[in-house]
């Protein structure tokens, strides 16, 4: 004898993964529903930190990526609904691994790089997992790590040329490069300094009469050449003797080659 089944709202829905291996960028992957409940219940598919309200994914039992991309990333739930009742499931995770993407370089300083400098190569990718990094110098291998930074220390023009840098993890690699000229001493021209220092000059006219006191104020000009490695001046200046007497100096860069600094 055929017996109905009671009305039931649903019971907490079940989800699983397909395959249940590892997540490949670019594979196909079906996310799975189920949920005991009499009429049978709906499906409702979101993804965690969105919008149940607006951005439903599917309203399927299943919700299928054809070729799923690294975005798609992150944690998953459904829901199961009828007249009776509504139901979530718990989280399922997904974590889609791919290649390394194209690598970012960069020089530190980014400024002109002269003999003797320090000089820092960084190389960083977005890749799952994370890449390691190898250097290289016009084809020569110089560094292999999982920073992905090269430390070049009192570099030389022998140092210039191109360098490149190898991402690369267990789903591929990809690689960028970048310059880098370094220039020699002797082609870095001297900076030039004027300064001009206002000095205040209280003079005891001892010699000429006891108890006068000339107050003196003049101007000395002072040039100052120094190398931009050893920053070394020489300084140039005229003096005019008077007698006795107490400074004081108050000093002002006016020129700095092409710039006006104050101090």
């Amino acid at each position: 004898m055929y017996m109905c089944s009671p009305p039931d709202a649903p019971k907490l829905p079940s989800v699983s993964v397909s395959p249940s291996a590892e997540i490949v960028e670019g594979s196909s992957v079906t996310l799975t529903c189920s949920s005991d409940a009499n009429p049978a219940a709906k499906y409702t598919w979101y993804k965690k930190n969105g919008d149940p309200d607006l951005h439903p994914l599917s309203k399927e039992p299943q919700l299928v990526f054809s070729s799923i991309q690294s975005s798609a990333s992150g944690e998953y739930y459904c829901t199961a609904e009828n007249e009776l009742g509504r139901r979530t499931s718990e989280y399922i995770s997904i974590n889609v691994t791919y290649a390394p993407k194209l690598p970012s370089v960069s020089v530190s300083p980014s400024a002109e790089i002269v003999e003797d400098s320090s000089v820092t190569l960084t190389c960083s990718s977005d890749a799952n997992p994370a890449a390691n990094y190898t250097w290289y110098k016009e084809e020569q291998k110089l560094l292999q790590s999982p920073e992905g930074s090269h430390y070049l220390t009192s570099v030389s023009s022998e140092d210039g040329g191109n360098y490149s840098c190898k991402a690369q993890n267990q789903h591929g690699q990809t690689s960028s490069s970048v310059f880098i000229d370094v220039q020699c001493e002797s082609h870095i021209p001297p900076k030039s300094y004027m300064l001009v220092l206002k000095l205040i000059s209280m003079v005891h006219i001892s010699r000429l009469a006891p108890n006068m006191f000339l107050c003196l104020l003049f101007d000395k000009k002072f040039r100052c050449f120094a190398h931009q490695s050893h920053q070394i001046c020489s300084w140039k200046h005229f003096t005019k003797q008077i007698l006795f007497f107490t400074i004081i100096y108050s000093i002002t860069i006016i020129t700095s080659n092409k710039k006006s600094l104050t101090t």
